[in-house]
């Protein structure tokens, strides 16, 4: 009853004010709970100020969307928390988005930006909506819900251009055009994943790079300048060698992109995120390695039993039988130890074939007690698992060095440690020369790996498995961490400093 009084006072108070008797004193209990129902009040609505908002062109926080119309309101009342309730045109049944306004009619422009986002993303195409106008008149602490109107409004989301694709260029492809220095970027639309990247290697330092947008490269003029904000992508100052910074474009509005700099040479990986135009580069590490139930999750030097193998600078593996719990995670080799800079995945135990590294939890094969190898992309942040073909390889009771400092007799093997099915390690000092490695301190075991005649010496690769093989040449004598796979022949060799 006491809803039905308060309603009937409020339509009763329209009527007054429509007359323009601002004296009705029993206006003086009005609804107290303004969600459960609006009124309107005859002459009091609200008009568009605007029929169209591209949020990217407005240069204030807010912006003016509507004025209230003249109307006296009844002695002691305010209007207070004006809003508006805004729908998709023609979507009557969607879910309605409130952005709350000034009494002016103002909105904050990054408000209404993601209101458009939230219906259709942040592609800066123009969309129609209804914005539906509602606020309060209060007298000693009770409101009355008014009903201003409602009205059609075009809206463009903030968003600055994306391109749908971008290339580096700089002094390691003489300033010009290089389809192989393409970043890469998932199949999404780049308004919902603005993130490109590109692994590169640099051989000479102070390289200096800028970003060329897909839109001039299909111009035929990399170097065109287009109108703000597109146009060629680079930093602020000339020579810059951070590894992160903010990114600007060319235009003819007379911006100009600098060149950044690659200041030591190395492999790297470059991220730009073109929502807020910024970039970071990152060294990549020469060293990766894996952490797990396969060498009792130690985390100390001695655990750095299990490094991966290199089959390029960013695509990193590892093959063995994935025995007992067949858990890993990743560490660089700069990293090693540090639980928090581990590479893992968001699920904990996942087992799927393949996955993205994109957490710290642990990653599980997904048959333990089976052959596979584990790949890592570090250029993708991607991983994957092949499960190898042959079930049963041949074993060996011993793998060795032989021929260190010139010693081939049969009692000259340099014992490696077996650290996982079929994966050997050693730590041992070498003298400049050549040596090879055996299986059972023999020559007709199945397992006599060395170099081809023409293979020159690199820390990683493969060996080749005959009776025929040559030595691997050792130029600098030293301290050296060795590793071999005798199922896929991989090794590396790692000079220790000391």
């Amino acid at each position: 009853m006491k809803k039905k009084i308060l309603y009937s006072l409020a339509v009763l108070a329209s009527i007054i004010l429509a007359s323009c008797n601002g004296d009705y004193d029993d206006w003086a209990q009005p609804q107290h709970n303004p969600a459960e129902e609006a009124i309107t009040i005859p002459g009091f609505t609200a008009t568009p100020v605007v029929q169209s908002i591209d949020c990217s062109n407005v240069t204030t926080d807010s912006v003016s969307i509507f004025t209230l119309s003249e109307a006296a309101l009844p002695e002691g009342f305010t209007l207070d928390n004006a809003r508006l309730e805004i729908i998709p045109q023609g979507e009557d049944n969607a879910i309605k988005k409130t952005v709350n306004a000034s009494i002016e009619g103002k909105a904050a422009v990054a408000d209404l930006s993601e209101v458009i986002v939230s219906f259709y993303g942040r592609r800066p195409i123009a969309h129609s909506f209804v914005a539906h106008v509602y606020l309060n008149a209060v007298k000693n602490g009770d409101a009355v819900l008014i009903d201003a109107g409602k009205f059609n409004l075009e809206m463009t989301p903030k968003s600055p251009f994306i391109d749908t694709g971008y290339y580096l260029v700089g002094l390691m492809t003489d300033w010009k055009l290089d389809t192989n220095l393409k970043f890469t970027h998932s199949e999404k639309d780049v308004y919902e994943d603005p993130v490109f990247t590109l692994v590169f290697t640099t051989k000479d330092a102070d390289q200096y790079w800028k970003i060329i947008p897909q839109g001039n490269v299909d111009k035929g003029n990399i170097w065109a300048v287009e109108n703000n904000p597109k146009g060629v992508v680079g930093v602020e100052k000339d020579g810059d060698d951070a590894m992160s910074g903010t990114l600007l474009t060319t235009t003819s509005k007379g911006e100009t992109a600098k060149a950044g700099k690659i200041a030591k040479p190395g492999t790297y990986k470059m991220t730009i995120n073109m929502m807020d135009y910024t970039y970071s580069i990152e060294q990549l590490a020469s060293e990766y390695y894996l952490v797990g139930k396969l060498q009792d999750w130690e985390a100390e030097p001695k655990g750095k039993i299990c490094l991966m193998y290199a089959e390029s600078a960013v695509v990193q593996s590892y093959t063995t039988q994935w025995n007992s719990d067949a858990n890993l995670k990743i560490w660089k080799g700069s990293d090693f130890g540090t639980w928090d800079n581990a590479f893992g995945t968001e699920v904990d135990g996942d087992q799927s074939v393949k996955g993205s590294l994109a957490g710290s939890n642990a990653i599980k094969c997904p048959e333990p007690g089976s052959f596979y190898t584990f790949t890592a992309d570090f250029s993708t942040m991607t991983y994957k698992w092949t499960k190898l073909e042959n079930q049963n390889p041949t074993e060996f009771e011993n793998v060795s060095l032989i021929g260190v400092g010139g010693k081939w007799g049969d009692n000259d093997d340099v014992d490696m440690t077996q650290v996982t099915p079929h994966n050997w390690f050693i730590e041992t000092t070498l003298p400049v020369g050549g040596f090879k490695i055996r299986a059972n301190h023999g020559w007709n075991a199945g397992g006599n790996w060395g170099y081809t005649a023409d293979q020159k010496f690199t820390s990683t690769g493969k060996l080749f498995n005959d009776g025929g093989s040559g030595d691997i040449k050792i130029a600098t004598a030293g301290k050296y961490r060795i590793f071999f796979n005798d199922i896929t022949n991989e090794y590396a060799i790692i000079a220790v400093a000391e």
